[in-house]
């Protein structure tokens, strides 16, 4: 509670919701610095990191569950990376796609680690690993889906679910973030100022749309739809475990709702699994009336990681990740005016 680092998330997020995060998750040493007159990039990132894992845990109750479960034990979880998707599209203020994402990861540290097509998805991941404590903080794994590789009614829907989309970054963060990159660290003022920015960038910027155009995206692509109703919030936050098979056993004993199948990567060195996605309930458009309907929100997922070497091995794998995008395929929908 003495560090820059409890500062700034507590500044940003309040400080009982700091104390909470901090005795859910494994912190390294070297990010508990005394406060000085500057913020380091990493330290910036890491408060980012924990606030955008906080969320999923309030927003995905198996995962609420599964963390209250490991305090109980005294047990502190490893946050190994979190995922957003994006669209390569234009999107109202918004930068199209990944860039709306990847000018506030490179000021942070993130470098750009490797990219994993995903065809069958008609999308491109990529993984983002922090460049002063790559095992860490948390990586990012953003995903960009390609709306040219749908039907022309598909991309017309795109078009004008995303037209509306705002920017959640002004002129002021911008020039932050340049500085960020540029000193590698930011007076405190700067920092505590930016960071609910770089919050808000991980959240839906677009506004109510029509149901039919939900319907259309749902047609070809569980992913778009997905996108529409929750925009480029954490798809899931993932937590790094040593032994996936036992863990999973376990959750399903406790009857949460665990994939069946774990997914295990070419080299045999990354195996992952994870929680259903949550029911929530967004809000659409219809014949001059504002519907409400459940559909697929955001999950939690864990992963096993080999050591290569002397090193942890970071990498991700295209068809785990395929099989993991699973979790957020629509159940059957409901809808009622309100």
């Amino acid at each position: 509670m003495d560090s820059g680092l409890f500062r700034l998330l507590s500044c940003a997020i309040g400080e009982s919701a700091a104390i909470e995060t901090f005795a859910q998750l494994q912190v390294a040493p070297a990010l508990l610095n005394p406060v000085t007159a500057q913020v380091s990039r990493a330290e910036i990132a890491q408060a980012l990191n924990m606030a955008l894992f906080r969320d999923v845990t309030l927003r995905v109750p198996a995962a609420a569950a599964y963390v209250a479960d490991q305090q109980r034990a005294g047990q502190k979880l490893c946050f190994d990376h979190g995922a957003l998707r994006t669209v390569a599209w234009p999107s109202g203020a918004l930068p199209a796609g990944e860039a709306a994402i990847t000018r506030v990861l490179r000021p942070l540290g993130f470098r750009f680690a490797a990219p994993y097509p995903l065809p069958k998805l008609k999308m491109t991941g990529r993984a983002w690993c922090h460049e002063d404590f790559p095992e860490e903080i948390a990586q990012f794994f953003v995903s960009e889906l390609h709306p040219e590789q749908f039907s022309s009614s598909f991309q017309a829907a795109v078009t004008r679910v995303l037209s509306s989309s705002r920017d959640p970054l002004q002129p002021g963060d911008m020039a932050l973030l340049e500085q960020l990159a540029r000193d590698k660290s930011l007076p405190w003022a700067g920092a505590l100022a930016l960071l609910p920015h770089l919050i808000a960038c991980f959240d839906r910027q677009h506004g109510l749309f029509s149901l039919e155009d939900y319907q259309t995206l749902l047609t070809e692509s569980a992913e778009m739809a997905w996108i529409a109703t929750e925009g480029n919030a954490f798809n899931h936050a993932t937590d790094r475990v040593e032994d996936l098979e036992s863990l999973a056993a376990m959750q399903r004993a406790l009857g949460r709702p665990i994939k069946e199948r774990i997914e295990v990567s070419a080299t045999g060195q990354v195996r992952q699994t994870a929680f259903r996605a949550v029911q929530v309930q967004r809000q659409f458009l219809h014949e001059g009336q504002v519907l409400t309907m459940e559909v697929p929100g955001s999950f939690y997922e864990f992963i096993q990681r080999e050591r290569d070497g002397e090193r942890l091995d970071l990498r991700f794998d295209a068809a785990n990740a395929t099989g993991i995008f699973k979790m957020t395929t629509q159940a059957k929908a409901q809808a009622e005016a309100c």
